[in-house]
């Protein structure tokens, strides 16, 4: 009796377990699409030259820093990247306005993530806030 009191009990804690897991996993999905969404929302705002949107996408402390060849590494602020966004779409040809999009890593209410468009590559650290996801930090390395 107590064998199969104890066989149930572990059945159920497996059981338990499993579903668990499985919400977890489906948890990690959605975050993993919201951040997605955040970092195609910024890249989308910056090629239409969208400020508002551009806007919704940065955390108040958003930095940005730009590594482009020999050139000293410039800095971005949030209102830096708005206002440079607010003076129009750049000049980029609209074959090139492509974009892969990479989620590294979910954790709690931080991640990571990767932007490759056809002339630089961003690194990003995003961080969940009452709003949503939004980008914290950008380290930006031009291809050209």
């Amino acid at each position: 009796m107590n064998r199969l009191l104890l066989g149930f009990a572990l059945f159920a804690l497996c059981l338990s377990t499993m579903t668990s897991d499985g919400q977890h996993a489906k948890l990690a999905v959605d975050e993993s699409s919201a951040v997605r969404a955040t970092v195609t929302n910024y890249i989308e705002a910056y090629y239409l030259g969208d400020a508002s949107r551009m806007q919704q996408t940065l955390h108040p402390h958003y930095l940005k820093h730009v590594i482009h060849g020999n050139i000293a590494m410039r800095e971005m602020t949030g209102p830096d990247m708005v206002s440079a966004v607010r003076n129009g779409p750049p000049d980029i040809p609209q074959s090139e306005r492509t974009e892969q999009v990479s989620v590294l890593d979910v954790s709690g209410n931080i991640a990571s993530a990767k932007l490759v468009t056809p002339g630089w590559v961003d690194y990003m650290t995003l961080s969940k806030e009452t709003q949503g996801w939004r980008i914290v930090s950008v380290v930006q390395k031009i291809e050209n």
